[in-house]
């Protein structure tokens, strides 16, 4: 695999459910096609030229010493770091990559600082044996369908959606924070499928957050983007609540809030 330098690593991130942030690769190599937005945004600003350059991941060789270095400057303000909004920090099928997330993870942790972190790949099972401060880190998959068609389409070199949910229980089960980001989440004119059997899927988790689909040309050609959104939003908020589930809804994915919740 490649690798590129950079000069900074850490960084507070303007998501609103996050707080400090880190990318360890540049690229990813699962090719998401809803489209990307880091991709998109990465060839805005000319550090990636194709979807071929993006799907071809460089990891950051210094990402250690850089963190050895940011972590006393930043320690007193950071809440928690997020791994990773511009990558997958454990990438389906890369070795190399889930390694690199291995050890960052453990460093974070021996600072006394915790992680969050959301994948479209499997988590391994060693991180089971972490130790310490780990126990409060929050572990996430990425799961908008139980249809591998619609995966292979739109997530195409992704684990398969049984794969994550599996690995994802597993540290559940272990006594680890769980959490499933349902974003982007498509509209029927993408793929008809029944919102209700994905969150039973993972009734287990402690945190589900829940987003529309951006950025999609055919995704907003459906008449009836909004009130697919509310509807949507408002049965997550009613799974969770009756589940004991945390739940985020993303801004500007439920325009109307309905009233209690």
């Amino acid at each position: 695999m490649q690798t590129i330098e950079r000069k900074s690593l850490l960084y507070r991130s303007e998501v609103e459910y996050a707080d400090f942030c880190l990318n360890h690769v540049e690229g990813c190599s699962h090719g998401c096609k809803y489209p990307c937005y880091a991709y998109m945004m990465k060839k805005r600003c000319g550090i990636v030229k194709t979807y071929e350059e993006w799907c071809k991941p460089k990891i950051v060789s210094n990402s250690l010493e850089l963190l050895d270095k940011e972590i006393p400057k930043y320690k007193n303000k950071i809440k928690y770091v997020h791994l990773c909004f511009s990558t997958d920090p454990f990438m389906y099928q890369q070795p190399e990559v889930s390694n690199l997330s291995l050890k960052i993870i453990d460093k974070l942790n021996k600072n006394s600082i915790r992680c969050t972190v959301l994948t479209k790949g499997i988590f391994p099972k060693e991180l089971a044996n972490r130790n310490g401060f780990s126990n409060n880190n929050e572990y996430g998959i990425t799961l908008v369908s139980l249809d591998d068609k619609f995966r292979e389409e739109f997530e195409p070199n992704s684990a398969n959606f049984k794969d994550r949910i599996d690995s994802l229980t597993f540290l559940s089960s272990k006594g680890f924070k769980t959490w499933v980001s349902m974003e982007p989440y498509p509209t029927p004119n993408l793929i008809k499928q029944d919102l209700i059997k994905i969150l039973e899927a993972v009734s287990f988790v402690d945190k589900i957050i829940f987003g529309r689909l951006n950025y999609s040309v055919k995704s907003s050609e459906f008449k009836y983007t909004k009130e697919f959104y509310n509807s949507l939003s408002s049965a997550v908020i009613k799974f969770c609540k009756k589940n004991k589930i945390d739940y985020h809804i993303k801004q500007g994915t439920q325009v109307n809030k309905v009233k209690n919740e």
